[in-house]
């Protein structure tokens, strides 16, 4: 089970909802061009994309080239002109509405921003958390989940054993077992008693 490409978390919910899909890396060369980070795994997607807006949505960018440049891409952009406009947008993250998001093919695998913000629930169809973020440090894709009661948060892996359905429609994906807990409760202290006193009962 993937997640997979993996554009970064939405603003919005609904309809309107954008996902971040690169950022801004720093200027490349003296015109203009920028260096992006980009987070889909087809990065020659993006010129399939924009127009991008940034992650306030005021300000857009429109794509006009782009190509590979070691892990990374380097792209132009009609609105920056200079080497010290791309240096003064480093940092920027470049966001599209997720409607234009091009559909997965691959049976079981998602979105990572479409698996952020949905419910997590035990088999038995208790609320038990909610996923926050989508990790991935290597050996596949971890959900972070923070339990509904508080506390910190639980790493769950995303895999077919761990999280055997995932509903888009409904807003949940379903655990093979209850892996969240709540901690257990406190005993109820009983009411306190002084001493007894000499001639009490």
């Amino acid at each position: 089970m993937t997640a997979a490409p993996p554009p970064g978390p939405g603003k919005e919910t609904g309809a309107a909802r954008r996902v971040c899909v690169a950022r801004i890396a720093g200027a490349y060369g003296v015109r203009g061009e920028v260096r992006l980070m980009v987070f889909t795994e087809d990065r020659g997607v993006l010129n399939s994309l924009g127009p991008f807006t940034d992650a306030a949505g005021l300000r857009a960018f429109a794509l006009t080239a782009l190509r590979a440049h070691g892990e990374g891409v380097v792209a132009r952009f009609a609105e920056i002109a200079s080497r010290e406009d791309a240096e003064a947008l480093r940092g920027t993250d470049l966001y599209i509405p997720r409607d234009r998001l091009p559909a997965i093919e691959e049976d079981e695998s998602y979105y990572h921003a479409d698996l952020i913000g949905l419910a997590v629930r035990a088999p038995e169809g208790d609320t038990l958390g909610r996923v926050i973020a989508v990790e991935n440090f290597g050996a596949g894709d971890i959900l972070d989940v923070a339990p509904s009661w508080g506390g910190a948060s639980v790493m769950v892996p995303f895999t077919k054993a761990m999280v055997p359905a995932v509903d888009l429609q409904a807003g949940h994906l379903t655990l093979a077992a209850r892996d969240l807990v709540p901690p257990p409760k406190p005993p109820k202290e009983g009411p306190r008693r002084g001493p007894k006193m000499r001639g009490q009962g």
